[in-house]
């Protein structure tokens, strides 16, 4: 479901996902997929979900942290923004809840601690799960100005385009999931 940009002015977008238009004019975004886990009036947080980390791995970052990998599978870590590029986040399915666990909707949950990783790396976390380095910020109301102008739509969030599709495929999946061939979209708006 696409959600209209007035819609987004009384409507929290945590849960859903954001889409970089083509031409949006920020190179950091570019065919960036965006999954909103904060909005308030006060500000947004998202996670970008369509880049890995180039020569950094879920085992790597673990041995970082001083934790085992144990069972830990040797996924991709994401560049989930510019903002705090070393701040870890965990997306993961909502069964595992670490007391620091924030949920997103339908789409995710949201852990930020040490205690997320050793659970994973133990072989106790959540079923499924990604790793984000840094986060997509906007203060209170910027947001809402930027889905005015030509930058982002906004779609439903879905948990298949989350965990079963890869980083690199996830921004014109989530565009054919919605009927649209990425390729036909224009990189700027006509004025009448």
């Amino acid at each position: 479901m696409l959600i209209s940009m007035s819609d987004s002015q009384s409507v929290s977008l945590a849960g859903q996902m954001l889409l970089a238009l083509p031409g949006m004019g920020d190179p950091r975004f570019d065919h960036a997929v965006i999954a909103m886990m904060a909005h308030s009036t006060d500000g947004a947080l998202g996670i970008g979900l369509g880049r890995a980390r180039q020569g950094l791995g879920l085992h790597a970052l673990l041995e970082d942290l001083d934790i085992d990998p144990g069972v830990a599978p040797d996924c991709a870590v994401l560049d989930g923004g510019p903002v705090e590029p070393q701040r870890g986040f965990v997306l993961h399915s909502p069964e595992w809840d670490g007391g620091d666990t924030i949920l997103a909707g339908e789409l995710c949950a949201m852990s930020a601690s040490l205690e997320v990783l050793r659970a994973i790396a133990e072989g106790r976390g959540p079923s499924r799960f990604l790793i984000a380095l840094g986060y997509a910020g906007w203060s209170g109301g910027q947001l809402e100005g930027e889905l005015h102008r030509h930058g982002w739509q906004v779609i439903d969030g879905d948990p298949a385009i989350l965990f079963d599709t890869p980083p690199e495929n996830r921004w014109r999946a989530a565009w054919q999931g919605l009927g649209i061939d990425p390729a036909l979209l224009a990189g700027q708006t006509g004025r009448a």
